[in-house]
């Protein structure tokens, strides 16, 4: 049998260096092009990374993992194993993205990422029928091209931890693990009977503490997996993986698998300062040592890494390096950014660039002296660099109360202040942002290209905004918004205009199906040079005699959506930013502005896998978000937003955020969010009742059972009707015919009640 390759990746970007992908998903989904034309775009995106990662010097056999997915892991692998039904492209897209008659799966957040995955639903007539075709056609197609891949798959653990118990089903998830392990035996013994020698499982699980199952009934689960994989006769060697954080009873259980990799990142050592011994003890037959971290942008300090490395070959002869978690969760490349200032793009490192990494640490430090010469000058420059330090910021921040900071007057008082502000029972009103159109896109292009002029850019944008504004006086809606042309992304946006942060021209990362983003790069102190949203707000006021939202992101979703700093802990930044956006607040407030929406959709998202963790990060994000409205009026009522959260983890942190309105992702999840509302939680509450992920428009009869599910658990004076989320995805047609079934459902509902 093959030995497991010296350097390899986790997993590599998937839509393309040029979002292939992105572009060939959507034309699909368009109808511009067929199945066949789609698969063959696919297919060449494929073998163009095989030959790039060989390149870069994964050229041993088993090196490159082929972690394929039209849309999502968790999707592809339930559609493998049989955990959700579907035989052909259009299947998988539907239970992705909905159809007119469909609804699509539940998607929420993959561990603390901003990736989305797609939520598989367990039934007790769930069948688990293998369909090993999906995992051998890319082993075929590699082979005829010249490699020799490494099939993944998201292991049985994980897929059933993170999969949901539908509703009627008499068993947990987690109860049908031996249902399940005979779809992975076929699977496994499909690819052995294919010539595979090595594939990937990986058990992100085993690194956190979930609601499901406690860390020793998750690590009893995979070592009863692996030993019933393990002995499967005829069958690939299984390399399990660990990434995003530190295994713990996990480990124990895993330590026969013929290769283990654990995460050696320096977050997860900055939260497990022990971790390193502790994995330097394992009895394990081949270790696969994450020590290139695969989930920040900053060029690796070598010959620390090295260091580390050394000192777990002491313990372990056969040890391997690999990045800590897929490469899916950075940009392609540095070599594609022909804008960043020159001193700071040498600071770091995106796929290729960590690819590379993994191969020169797992060469030596005699064979890669130049990646380790260049490490030493990114790690020194970057440490004397002028960009990292505004002592003005220093001392603002340094001024600040220490602990937590409360809004004044309390709630009440407030509520009873904003009455002034005229609304209805069950008011309407949308997240923020409007579809962003063709032309929109073209006017931002060609005025970045000096085609258009600052004034002929403008009055393109306020043109969008009148017809924004416009739209919804038809509609009916009660609190409107300007529609947000003006941002190309809600934090890059603001990462533009803040001191502190770089941004990226080709900096994509998958978020969801052909969804991609730019994260922006934190380089140093922050700070607010002049106001960013008060004239787009003030104009938009000034076009209707209804309230309109001021729209701000929150500073910890500004964090979670960017490549943040590792020099300083988060809270610094997050203090940094939450005072620049107080100062937005209160331009907002003189301008006349007196509803203002601070997103934070991420707040879940940076929840600290471990449970001891948690408190000590809700501690800085709560007191972040109070920092932005801090010293707003009485009189002005603050909205905040989360999306895709398990909303029950972080209740008293949400009610913490002291908002006075909390619209909240519940449209996939049929209202379930609310069972967590209490006494305690005293701000109004705006459930989703309109899925945007989906383009599919919903109806009247259905959004009304919507809102009539949420007066279950929110009574009628403290609840507002919104979508879930922004509408910058959908079109417009979709977008008009929603919100007027939205507005319609909301008017029969109150004639009921």
């Amino acid at each position: 049998m093959t030995n497991f390759p010296k350097a390899t990746i986790e997993g590599y970007p998937r839509v393309g260096a040029n979002r292939e992908l992105k572009r060939a998903l959507e034309s699909y989904w368009a109808g511009r092009i067929d199945a066949e034309t789609f698969e063959s775009s696919a297919h060449a995106l494929r073998l163009e990374t095989y030959n790039r990662l060989r390149d870069l010097g994964l050229d041993e056999d088993y090196a490159i993992p082929a972690d394929v997915a039209y849309y999502d892991q968790v999707l592809e692998t339930a559609l493998t194993v049989g955990a959700v039904e579907g035989e052909t492209l259009d299947d998988e897209f539907r239970l992705a993205r909905g159809d007119s008659e469909h609804a699509p799966l539940e998607m929420t957040k993959w561990f603390d990422t901003n990736y989305h995955y797609i939520v598989p639903e367990i039934a007790d007539d769930t069948s688990f029928t293998a369909h090993p075709q999906r995992v051998l056609k890319l082993v075929e197609e590699a082979n005829k091209a010249g490699f020799k891949v490494r099939p993944y798959l998201v292991g049985p653990v994980t897929l059933l931890a993170l999969s949901k118990q539908a509703e009627g089903a008499t068993k947990a998830p987690l109860e049908r693990l031996d249902d399940v392990l005979k779809a992975y035996e076929q699977v496994l013994s499909e690819l052995h009977a294919a010539g595979v020698e090595w594939v990937q499982l990986a058990e992100p699980a085993l690194v956190a503490d979930l609601t499901v199952a406690t860390d020793a009934e998750l690590a009893d689960a995979a070592q009863h997996a692996y030993e019933v994989l393990g002995g499967i006769d005829k069958r690939p060697q299984l390399y399990v993986t660990t990434p995003y954080g530190a295994a713990r009873a996990g480990l124990k259980a895993l330590q026969n698998v013929d290769a283990l990799q654990v995460d050696l990142s320096v977050g997860t050592l900055g939260l497990e300062s022990d971790y390193l011994d502790t994995v330097a003890n394992l009895k394990v037959k081949h270790l696969v040592a994450g020590l290139i971290d695969g989930r920040n942008v900053w060029a690796a300090n070598l010959r620390d890494l090295r260091e580390k490395f050394e000192t777990l070959q002491k313990s372990q002869p056969n040890l391997s390096v690999s990045t800590s978690v897929s490469l899916q969760h950075v940009p392609h490349t540095v070599q594609a950014e022909t804008k960043l200032p020159v001193d700071v793009a040498a600071w770091f490192s995106f796929a290729d660039e960590k690819v590379a990494e993994v191969v020169a640490l797992a060469a030596g430090p005699l064979e890669a002296s130049n990646a380790y010469a260049q490490a030493d000058r990114a790690v020194r420059t970057r440490a004397e660099s002028s960009r990292t330090h505004d002592q003005a910021v220093q001392e603002r921040t340094a001024a600040l109360p220490e602990g937590q900071v409360q809004r004044e007057p309390a709630f009440a008082e407030r509520n009873k202040a904003q009455e002034e502000l005229g609304l209805p029972k069950l008011p309407t009103t949308t997240i923020g942002s409007f579809p962003q159109t063709q032309d929109i896109r073209n006017a931002r292009a060609a005025h970045r290209k000096g085609e258009l002029n600052d004034e002929q850019y403008v009055e393109a944008l306020r043109n969008e905004i009148k017809s924004v504004i416009d739209l919804q006086e038809r509609l009916g809606l009660d609190v409107l918004v300007h529609g947000e042309p003006e941002r190309n992304d809600m934090v890059q946006y603001f990462a533009e205009l803040l001191d502190g942060f770089v941004t990226t021209e080709n900096g994509w990362v998958q978020s969801y199906g052909s969804r991609c983003t730019r994260p922006p790069i934190v380089v140093g102190d922050i700070s607010r040079p002049k106001a960013m949203t008060v004239e787009w707000s003030k104009y938009a006021q000034s076009l209707s005699e209804k309230h309109v939202k001021g729209m701000l992101t929150g500073p910890v979703t500004i964090l979670a959506w960017s490549f943040v700093r590792d020099d300083v802990p988060q809270s610094v930044s997050a203090d940094q930013l939450g005072v620049a956006l107080a100062d937005e607040v209160s331009d907002l407030e003189e301008a006349g502005i007196d509803i203002i929406q601070i997103d934070e959709p991420a707040l879940r998202e940076l929840l600290p896998l471990r449970s001891e963790d948690r408190q000590a990060y809700l501690d800085w994000a709560v007191r972040a978000f109070r920092l932005v409205s801090l010293q707003a009026k009485p009189s002005t009522q603050i909205h905040t937003h989360l999306c895709y959260s398990e909303f029950g983890q972080i209740i008293d942190a949400v009610a913490g955020l002291d908002a006075d309105v909390t619209s909240i992702e519940a449209a996939r999840s049929r209202m379930e969010l609310l069972e967590d509302i209490d006494e305690k939680f005293h701000s109004e509450i705006g459930p989703g009742i309109y899925d945007i992920h989906s383009p599919r428009v919903p109806s009247v009869a259905e959004i009304a059972e919507l809102i009539r599910a949420a007066l279950k658990n929110v009574p009628v004076e403290r609840l507002w009707v919104n979508p879930d989320c922004g509408l910058k995805t959908r079109g417009y047609a979709e977008t008009e015919s929603s919100l007027r079934n939205l507005v319609l459902a909301r008017d029969e509902v109150l004639n009921s009640l």
